[in-house]
């Protein structure tokens, strides 16, 4: 399974895409612990920022902050494209949202409404680039 993108990883990019954020876990999980690097800490920073927003959905401010950093971390080193995907901008979608939340959570006092985030959330587009 070494350098080279399994079926399920597009599958998975397609249900981040498409805002099934929990699933998009658990697909990318299913193949991230059987993964080599440097695949593995690809899937695992796309995963984490999946994780993120759906902790955000379920109103965990301080879990969907700290998910969105670890997957940011993780997946800075794969800029600005990786296997045709565009990472710089989906990091920069990423940090965007998480600098909204963590300005919000400064602020916040009553129940948080994620209504205002969903323009917000990063979607993975292929790079434009041409190999």
């Amino acid at each position: 399974m070494c350098n080279q993108l399994p079926p399920e990883f597009w599958h998975g990019i397609q249900q981040f895409n498409q805002q099934e954020f929990y699933a998009c876990h658990d697909t990318l999980e299913a193949i991230w612990l059987e993964a080599c690097e440097p695949e593995r800490t690809l899937y695992q920073g796309i995963l984490q920022i999946a994780v993120g927003i759906y902790h955000l959905s379920n109103q965990n401010l301080r879990g969907a902050m700290i998910l969105l950093g670890e997957g940011i971390s993780r997946l800075s080193r794969y800029q600005p494209e990786y296997a045709g995907l565009d990472i710089h901008q989906l990091l920069l979608q990423s940090k965007t949202l998480l600098t909204q939340l963590q300005e919000d959570s400064l602020n916040q006092t009553d129940q948080l409404d994620i209504t205002q985030y969903f323009q917000l959330f990063p979607k993975i587009e292929f790079s434009d680039r041409t190999p």
